[in-house]
């Protein structure tokens, strides 16, 4: 029969089609894995502020995990620390940042006012945007040689303190805003608590231009006999130089609220929205929250917090919408806007 001349052909044409299949098979595998191994290692930077070194080295391998477990891609995270004020300032100019994990929400605010972040910010993750808190404490020399106990000792005339400038950290302010706290619930007077905070400030010895800076300044260089700072902060001295240190608990804090953010117009340029998104929202997981108290912040999720709450004293906090404050708006051109309070006891 005449199919039977041209078998051979179709034999020959049949073994050429399954061959172009695993060629293509092929083809499409070795691009995967092309991809995968070079092509699809996708990096982030992220702008923060001084004293979350620690946390965001652990964070960043715990999310490179994540991700490529997730995604299959490979991520790179660079992180940048600073004074919170200096580093939104970098981001404003041009520093080409991902994400912004920044000290206090009004530093995020000034990169919002200038068309990099959307205005919505706050409101595209829980607790506006503030992943973990922490609050304000005395750190001071084994034995607390000054008997520093509370808010009124920071005034007494042998007492040297060393915390950063609130013009360009972020928590040198909530430093301030908690001094003020406690001097507006004792006095109940503006000016009795502008007379205290003024006192407050002539004991500076050293106002450092951040956080870290002022750890370095007290710690390293031997200067002051009180580092006003960040809970976590002083934690961490008092895990690295073990029985040198002691941390002193006020009557009265501030509830700090560092913030977090995308900044918009970097990810949509890089093509990095997605996965910085995520990264983002992984800091409100589980088991990034147990990192957060690990490294001495206050964590958000309550049952993680309950794991965690021994390593965190009770003590009355207050919070910066509290009416003596008025929310960050209020707060920030009062107290830190140029010729401010802050500026006008601290030049007198």
């Amino acid at each position: 029969m005449w199919w039977q001349k041209y078998k051979w052909w179709w034999r020959l044409g049949l073994i050429v089609l399954v061959l172009g299949a695993y060629v293509c098979l092929y083809q499409w595998r070795l691009a995967q894995a092309t991809a995968s191994s070079s092509g699809a290692t996708v990096t982030l930077t992220n702008v923060s502020y001084d004293s979350t070194r620690e946390f965001y080295q652990a964070y960043n391998q715990n999310f490179q995990r994540y991700w490529q477990k997730r995604s299959g891609e490979k991520v790179a995270v660079a992180v940048s620390n600073g004074g919170s004020g200096k580093q939104a300032n970098t981001v404003i100019e041009g520093n080409q940042a991902d994400i912004v994990t920044l000290a206090l929400a009004p530093d995020i605010t000034s990169i919002q006012a200038t068309g990099l972040i959307k205005s919505n910010w706050q409101q595209r993750y829980p607790d506006h945007s503030a992943p973990y808190t922490s609050t304000v404490v005395f750190l001071v020399r084994k034995g607390n040689p000054q008997q520093v106990k509370d808010w009124p000792d920071l005034v007494r005339p042998a007492v040297n303190i060393v915390t950063p400038n609130p013009k360009t950290s972020g928590g040198a302010r909530w430093n301030y805003l908690a001094a003020w706290a406690y001097a507006m619930k004792q006095f109940n007077s503006q000016a009795k608590a502008r007379h205290f905070v003024q006192q407050l400030y002539r004991n500076v010895a050293v106002l450092d231009s951040g956080a870290r800076d002022a750890t370095t300044t007290f710690v390293e260089n031997g200067q002051g006999n009180v580092l006003l700072t960040w809970e976590n902060e002083a934690k961490l001295v008092c895990q690295q130089h073990p029985g040198q240190y002691e941390i002193i608990t006020p009557s009265i804090s501030i509830k700090a609220e560092p913030s977090v953010a995308v900044v918009d117009s970097v990810v949509a340029q890089r093509g990095t929205k997605k996965v910085a998104q995520a990264y983002i929202q992984h800091l409100y997981s589980t088991a990034a929250q147990k990192l957060i108290a690990q490294n001495f912040y206050r964590p958000t999720d309550q049952k993680v917090a309950q794991q965690y709450q021994q390593r965190f004293p009770a003590l009355k906090l207050v919070t910066i919408d509290d009416p003596m404050f008025g929310g960050w708006a209020k707060a920030q051109k009062q107290h830190f806007a140029s010729g401010g309070i802050f500026d006008q006891i601290y030049g007198q």
